[in-house]
């Protein structure tokens, strides 16, 4: 666990390590989740990196719609 201090700007420097582990490049972005008294920091991924996420995971992509039951 690292410690890190807010600015005056209400800014915080990531510590190294934690940026080299989770890979964080400079122009990301994060959104922030509050809970009670503490938050937390999620990384805004592009849409193209779900691509094909559920592939080969046994799941029937042809599977028929109340749409198409109709």
């Amino acid at each position: 666990m690292e410690t890190v201090t807010l600015s005056s700007k209400f800014q915080v420097v990531i510590p190294q390590a934690i940026r080299e582990k989770l890979r964080l490049k400079p122009g990301e972005q994060f959104r922030l989740i509050s809970f009670g008294d503490r938050g937390e920091f999620m990384r805004v991924r592009p849409m193209e990196e779900f691509t094909g996420i559920l592939k080969g995971k046994g799941i029937d992509p042809d599977i028929e719609s109340e749409d198409d039951r109709l």
